[in-house]
């Protein structure tokens, strides 16, 4: 598989994770509004910032796109190991949630391992850039 055919399907896998994920979030965010309002609103922030990386891969693979969608993903899955474990201000949440839980958590997941799986073809296909010598001036 070329480097690009590989980027490009990575970049339908993140795709594919990230609307999961904010489809998730925005079918639970009511709920969490009710309960604990920043939770979700956090929902829905997280969720639109997924939509936006989700378009991003799709429309141009873009490496903007990767990290918006790496870092809501991570942030996603520490908040629920966080409000399960520890808690949260105000806000404390009793084991996996079926089936809410366990798809986000999986689509999270999903996508943080083909970030890095795309960032390592794009970094180890990335032709170095060539050294030009230095001319002395008046040449």
């Amino acid at each position: 598989m070329s480097s690009r055919s590989a980027a490009v399907s990575l970049a339908g896998v993140g795709a594919c994770c990230a609307l999961l994920s904010a489809v998730v979030h925005l079918v639970i965010a009511p709920e969490h509004l009710e309960e604990m309002l920043y939770v979700g609103i956090l929902f829905i922030i997280g969720s639109v910032a997924l939509l936006l990386a989700a378009a991003g891969l799709v429309l141009r693979d873009s490496l903007a796109a990767w990290w918006v969608g790496a870092l809501v993903s991570a942030g996603m899955i520490l908040g629920f190991a966080l409000s399960r474990t520890v808690g949260l201000p105000g806000y404390h949440e009793e084991g996996w949630d079926p089936p809410y839980g366990v798809l986000s958590f999986v689509a999270e997941a999903v996508f943080l391992v083909a970030f890095f799986a795309w960032y390592g073809v794009r970094t180890a296909h990335t032709p170095a850039v060539p050294v030009r010598p230095k001319v002395p001036a008046g040449r």
